[in-house]
């Protein structure tokens, strides 16, 4: 009973640390019961010893994602269903394999595993078909963002390491009194696991308040249309959103505006690729564009190729009938003032929602029952290179599109290019007014503090924003409300050193990972002998 008392609780301490409503301070301790829950049971149990780890791991990590990520339900209810068992899963198989490991190695070799093996899945979650990284533990400061400003140089892997070595600091030392039963112990402990925690934290204010703001900047003008997806914006012609955008346009581009943003697939009646140059999106960016000599629109569009070669056919084609395909983008698309067009396909693409994974392999076996269940209506066509689109000869932003902005080191690809701010856009109202575009927000500050790159964002129901590259938010438009922000936004051409280096936290940690782990097995096998 009580090893299930400690599992609830590292739940419920992961969750209430979370983004954007919990206190990111109870991370440094919420791995610590369950820890002790597996150390109990891996010294005192003899009967099930795996299952029981595998089992109170799981409730744990079931209760963390189903408190955080339960608002997916509302997009998508077999894709919510999906996401929180099979994430809880996975979570629950690495700690039973460090659970293994540990039976076979010393306390400063299993915490080193544990530690490489969790940041190898992240790593995993950013990268596979299966790609969930919403709860990677580095995202946990979202909302704290003065606290780690050091991002720059880490990227939220940074976070993870730093919140593993607390939890394993705390952990080692309650093992240490409940043997010992010293009061020494316990001094000692608090002293060094408070500056494991305030020596990062104020390395991080430094940095805050010595980063100076780039002295270059443009105008922009951002617009929130707030049209329901689920009752307006398919039932309505993109010459009605044309004529509402035109409106928001009109009402707030001034002789110094520079770009005007609106949000993902703000186009959504569907635009053939060939005829995008004559289609109401174009003709309609166009007309604001027109508004003043230097002005630039972005916004989002629906687009699809049709095509009978079967020599034009890749993975992510959609077949129609017997002897015809189709390909299908979300596009962010540019109209400069000299009414020149550039188009960016979305290449991070939702899982269950714009991309069926591992098709060649789960199609046989599933047929269509992502899209019976209300999840895959049709996979999205994506491209290899992250565009970047000029406003001018000298400015550059990187067209993000929705969860694009979840992944740190793809975001760095647009910078590495030569983009000079982010520009994010995406229709949030998926999810209702829960902490899901909440948190979608939140974590659009880190990608600005990894790169120091100020964000312009356009959601389509809320929260415009934006975000200086401090990760402050400078200006925002909440959820649900119809307008406009306008406002500067600095540009750099600065890289980072993230930027030029990415996860190289994670691709240590995983090499590390595989040695611990062979390690592990070559020592057990010997002590067998």
């Amino acid at each position: 009973m009580r090893n299930f008392l400690y599992a609830l609780l590292s739940g419920i301490l992961l969750a209430v640390a979370w983004p954007t409503y919990g206190f990111p301070l109870f991370i440094f301790f919420a791995f610590v019961p369950l820890l002790l829950a597996e150390f109990n049971i891996r010294n005192h149990s003899e009967k099930r010893v795996k299952w029981k780890v595998f089992g109170l791991a799981y409730l744990s990590f079931f209760l963390w994602n189903l408190i955080t990520t339960y608002w997916i339900y509302f997009s998508t209810p077999f894709g919510g269903a999906f996401a929180i068992l099979v994430n809880s899963l996975l979570m629950a198989v690495v700690f039973l394999i460090y659970h293994i490991v540990a039976k076979r190695t010393g306390f400063s070799a299993a915490s080193a595993f544990l530690v490489s093996m969790w940041m190898a899945f992240e790593k995993l979650h950013l990268n596979w078909d299966f790609s969930w990284p919403w709860l990677n533990l580095g995202n946990v400061f979202s909302e704290y963002i003065s606290w780690v400003q050091w991002y720059e140089f880490t990227g939220t892997f940074g976070g993870t390491l730093w919140i593993w070595l607390v939890n394993i600091a705390v952990f080692k030392a309650f093992l240490q009194y409940r043997e010992f039963r010293e009061k020494g112990i316990i001094y000692r402990a608090i002293l060094k696991n408070s500056l494991l925690i305030l020596i990062p934290i104020g390395i991080s204010f430094y940095l805050y308040f010595d980063h100076e703001e780039p002295e270059e900047s443009i105008n922009i003008s951002i617009l929130q249309p707030n049209i329901n997806p689920y009752t307006e914006k398919y039932n309505t012609t993109d010459t009605r959103i044309g004529e509402l955008l035109l409106d928001l346009s009109k009402s707030s581009v001034t002789d110094s505006t520079d770009l005007v943003l609106a949000p993902e697939t703000v186009f959504a009646d569907g635009t053939r690729l060939n005829l995008f140059e004559n289609s109401n999106a174009v003709f309609y960016g166009t007309q604001i564009s027109r508004l003043q000599p230097d002005l630039n629109f972005l916004g989002g569009v629906s687009l699809y190729e049709r095509f009978s070669d079967p020599g034009k056919v890749r993975a992510q084609s959609n077949r129609i009938g017997l002897s015809d395909w189709y390909d299908d983008y979300n596009s962010a698309f540019l109209i400069g003032p000299d009414n020149s067009t550039e188009l960016y396909h979305k290449s991070k693409l939702v899982v269950g929602v714009e991309n069926f994974p591992y098709q060649n392999i789960l199609r046989p076996l599933l047929g269509n029952i992502m899209i019976d269940l209300g999840g895959t209506v049709a996979m999205k066509t994506t491209q290899e290179d992250r565009e970047v689109f000029w406003l001018n000869d000298s400015t550059g932003t990187a067209p993000i599109i929705c969860y694009e902005s979840v992944y740190g080191e793809y975001v760095t690809g647009y910078v590495e290019n030569g983009a000079n701010f982010l520009s994010i856009i995406t229709n949030d109202a998926w999810w209702d007014d829960t902490q899901g575009h909440k948190q979608h927000l939140s974590y659009a500050r880190l990608r600005a503090v990894e790169s120091r790159r100020f964000v312009a964002r356009s959601a389509n129901t809320g929260i415009s924003a934006i975000i200086n590259s401090r990760g402050d938010l400078v200006k925002t438009l909440g959820y649900e409300k119809l307008g406009t922000i306008s406002g500067k936004v600095g540009l750099s051409s600065e890289k980072t050193f993230y930027v030029k280096y990415g996860d190289y936290i994670a691709r240590i940690a995983q090499f590390l990972a595989i040695f611990i782990f062979l390690f592990a097995m070559i020592k057990y096998r010997r002590s067998r002998q």
